[in-house]
């Protein structure tokens, strides 16, 4: 079991009534993790510490900001094991996916630390003689992260990465399902030689994570709000900022479409479509969560995927597997009534099905069609649904037929062809003969629809961590009217 403390002003402390709360490990059953339940009283301390910090470390210069990113991002890597461990531990993720976090993070931080110096301006012309107009960015103030723990390592590195670039201070809120992890993550920081302050993560039961939330963003400290998650708590957070009239950065659900047209390469896309499908265990916003493949290849398709996808072992996370636990016993019930729903209503499973406790097998349901779950709900898990179409136009009318917009690929031989279906696809990212799975630190990551708004990533999330300001130079002897 990992003892965990949570980080406030550069210490690591427990909450101040002293409870605390255990996660259990979804394949084993046991203590995964003991960490503080903080309540109102936590939040308060950490808006004092980062609020404390902001003057300081907003005026800190680019270059020393860069440096110290920079070596946070050394140290993450070196902790690759620790945040493995945890990951296996906590989630039930594998050792490889751990690994691949703690990777993506350091270069989430890397690349953060190359941005502090891309916060620019404009000199904008003014219509008034004598007058220098600018359009000037500045740090926001205290940012809060509230992260999820599907990719705990990269998605809560990516909450406050860029806000500590662009001089905020932040508070993490890490999941209640990975403590550990999250609280690691602001450890590389402090590590790293952040002013005391600067990073702050706070964990709570499961029980206060309503109340905790809200009391984060109702501060009158807290000046933005990034949270990555389900829609359903998306829109909850959502509204809490427009009551507060906070600017959300927010990156939700998904329901990701993977279009095979007639004339794509079929092996190919059974690659991309198995990896997109089944890594992690389905559990990733980007998921492939629909097949969507022309009638005039289905069956070929549907045949080399079904057997790539029987050949996928499952089990134990911490042996050599490629699915490990999905995150508690419940995700897994979920797949056994999609699949079961999918059968019902006409489906056939051709690949997969079997659920052993929190472990489910790679699964493939052909057949599958509007009104069946697999079809309509995102399934966050390894159970995915074939969805065979006449032509270009009805695979583009399916993969729009959804309230989400995040990832999305078609596989083609012809790149005119895939680009135009690519402009059709209402989803915030697309990928061209390729998984919907991907994720690069330097690219405009985010979703469009009930997927979310804003962006991570790169230079189009300084825009999301600071405030546009228009500053003038003018003549002290100009001439006013009266």
């Amino acid at each position: 079991m990992f003892e965990i403390q949570q980080i406030i002003g550069g210490k690591k402390v427990g909450a101040t009534s002293g409870a605390t709360f255990d996660r259990i490990d979804p394949f084993t059953g046991e203590v995964a993790s003991r960490a503080p339940a903080s309540t109102i009283d936590d939040v308060k301390a950490a808006f004092a510490a980062a609020q404390a910090a902001f003057p300081a470390w907003s005026q800190t210069g680019p270059g020393q900001r860069r440096t110290l990113l920079l070596k946070a991002a050394d140290i993450m890597d070196s902790k690759a094991g620790e945040f493995i461990q945890l990951m296996i531990a906590e989630t039930g993720g594998t050792a490889p996916w751990g690994g691949f976090n703690t990777m993506l993070a350091a270069n989430i931080l890397r690349e953060a630390a190359a941005m502090t110096t891309q916060i620019q301006g404009e000199i904008i012309p003014s219509n008034k003689p004598g007058t220098l107009s600018m359009g000037v960015r500045q740090a926001a103030g205290v940012c809060v992260g509230i992260a999820p723990w599907n990719a705990p390592v990269i998605l809560g590195t990516r909450a406050v990465a860029m806000a500590i670039a662009c001089g905020n201070t932040v508070i993490l809120k890490a999941s209640e399902a990975c403590p550990g992890m999250h609280v690691l993550i602001g450890q590389v920081l402090v590590e790293a030689g952040l002013p005391d302050g600067v990073i702050n993560v706070i964990t709570n039961a499961p029980k206060d994570a309503a109340a905790v939330v809200e009391a984060l963003i109702a501060a009158p400290e807290v000046r933005r709000v990034n949270f990555t998650g389900s829609t359903k708590v998306g829109k909850i957070i959502g509204e809490l900022c427009g009551r507060h009239l906070k600017p959300a950065l927010l990156e939700l659900g998904g329901k990701a479409p993977l279009i095979v047209l007639d004339d794509a390469d079929i092996d190919a896309a059974v690659n991309a479509a198995a990896f997109g499908c089944y890594m992690n265990m389905g559990q990733i916003c980007m998921s492939t969560e629909r097949l969507i493949v022309h009638e005039a290849v289905a069956d070929e398709f549907v045949a080399k995927l079904a057997a790539k996808a029987s050949h996928l072992p499952a089990g134990d996370p911490r042996g050599h597997v490629v699915l490990g636990s999905l995150v508690n016993p419940e995700a897994a019930k979920k797949m056994e009534d999609f699949i079961s729903d999918a059968i019902n209503k006409g489906a056939s499973l051709v690949a997969g099905g079997k659920v052993t406790g929190s472990v489910v097998e790679a699964t493939l349901l052909d057949g599958v069609k509007p009104g069946m779950r697999s079809y309509d709900e995102e399934s966050f898990g390894p159970v995915k649904p074939v969805v065979r179409v006449k032509d270009e136009d009805e695979a583009i009318r399916v993969a729009n037929d959804t309230e989400y917009g995040l990832s999305s690929a078609v596989f083609s031989r012809d790149i005119q062809r895939a680009m135009s279906v690519a402009q059709r696809l209402q989803t915030g990212i697309c990928h061209i003969n390729g998984p919907t799975v991907a994720d690069e630190a330097q690219m405009p990551f985010g979703g469009v629809k009930d997927s979310g708004y804003g962006r991570f990533g790169g230079k189009a999330a300084i825009a999301e961590f600071t405030d546009l300001r228009w500053i003038t130079i003018e003549d002290p002897h100009q001439h006013y009217p009266f």
